[in-house]
Formats: C-alpha cells, sequence, structure tokens
C-alpha cells in the first residue's frame, strides 16, 4: 500500500468483520475489542497513507458465503470502483509449514469476494436493487491475490519494509511486536531472494477479460 499511495493512487481499506472475537481473554468485552481494533486498523492504514476504511461490521468468527456478503461487497466495489483488488487466495487451507489453518473467515470473505468480482459487481442484471441506490456496474480489471501457491508477481519492498512492520506494530491486540519483525521478515525475504530483492511480496495476478 505505502508504494501504491506514494504513487498517488488511493486506497481503500474494506474490513469485513467486526474482529470483535480476536481474544481469549475473559477481561475483554466484545464492545471494546471491537473499537480498540477499528482504532488500530485506522492507526496502520494511516502509516500507510491510506485514509479511507470500510468496516462492515459482519460478526467475526462466523462469516460464511452467502448472498447478502457478496451483495454487500459488490455494493463497495461500485462505489469504490477499484481497478486492482487484493484478497487473499481463498483455496490456501493450511501453510506449507503445516503449522496454520487457513482461518475459516479469511476462506469465504475471500471466496465471497472474488464471485462478488466476477460477475456480480460488472452485470446488472444481478442485484438489480443496487441500480436503485445509484450504483451502475463496475468492472475490476486485475485481482491480486496473496498468499497463493501460485505467484506470478513479486514486487520489491525493500525501501518501505520498515514501513509495513510499524504498521503491523499498530495492531498491538493481535500481534507480539517483538516477533513481528522475525516472521514477517522471514517471509518478505524468502520471497524477494528469489527474485533478487531484499524483501518481497508476492501475488497471483489475474486479469479479468
Amino acid at each position: 500500500a505505502t508504494l501504491w499511495t506514494a504513487a498517488g493512487s488511493q486506497i481503500t481499506y474494506c474490513i469485513v468483520t467486526d474482529n470483535g472475537s480476536g481474544t481469549d481473554d475473559p477481561e475483554m468485552t466484545r464492545e471494546r475489542l471491537v473499537q480498540l481494533r477499528g482504532e488500530e486498523q485506522r492507526a496502520a492504514a494511516a502509516m500507510c497513507g491510506v485514509t479511507d476504511v470500510i468496516f462492515m461490521g459482519y460478526p467475526d468468527g462466523t462469516i460464511v458465503p452467502s448472498l447478502d456478503l457478496r451483495r454487500d461487497l459488490v455494493r463497495v466495489i461500485r462505489r469504490v470502483k477499484p481497478d486492482v483488488l487484493i484478497t487473499m487466495d481463498p483455496t490456501l487451507m493450511f501453510t506449507p509449514s503445516n503449522d496454520y489453518i487457513n482461518h475459516p473467515d479469511h476462506r469465504a470473505v475471500c471466496q465471497t469476494v472474488l464471485d462478488a468480482v466476477f460477475p456480480a459487481a460488472g452485470n446488472r442484471m444481478i442485484f438489480p436493487e443496487l441500480l436503485a441506490e445509484g450504483l451502475p456496474p463496475h468492472k475490476v480489471t486485475y485481482v491480486y491475490l496473496m498468499f497463493s501457491e501460485n505467484l506470478t508477481l513479486t514486487i520489491d519492498t525493500t525501501t518501505t519494509f520498515d514501513n509495513k512492520i510499524e504498521a503491523l506494530k499498530q495492531h498491538k491486540s493481535q500481534i507480539n511486536p517483538d516477533e513481528l519483525a522475525g516472521f514477517v521478515g522471514q517471509w518478505d525475504k524468502v520471497l524477494g531472494e528469489k527474485a533478487g530483492y531484499a524483501y518481497g511480496e508476492g501475488y497471483r495476478v489475474i486479469k479479468i477479460n
């Protein structure tokens, strides 16, 4: 995000869940955590030059790829009109290290995002009620998939890596900042070195015709 905002791109973050289930602390309430996570997300976005953050407020930990969610995501796409949309590869179930099951919210959201991108966002016959809201069809040109096993693009993030770490550190309620640079740095270092960079981020890029 930092590279794109520095180049003058307009970026919108869309957060589907309310982030209210991300703790086992018995002293924490859902209401307090939702507010805290929203503040952390805005702070992280600001460090990347992003000021437009949409919170959809779906209950954390219970997402399914429903038509209601697809319609709401189409609504966002038609309002924001992105040329490039970034999401996670929904086919990722396990990490290569076999020590993590990809969160079901991640898989459900990302699958629904792709279903919203094509064909719904660009087809006026799908969700015609959005036309009545003044939201005509919009066709996304590129989809960038993170954490894909079939990467087609590696972006050199050497100059923005430190900023990325500082942005991630804003998520204080979710991440141990002392461990952050180590495991994220290792991922980005491995990807970057394969392409001749110190650090890199990899994507599977889909061009929608």
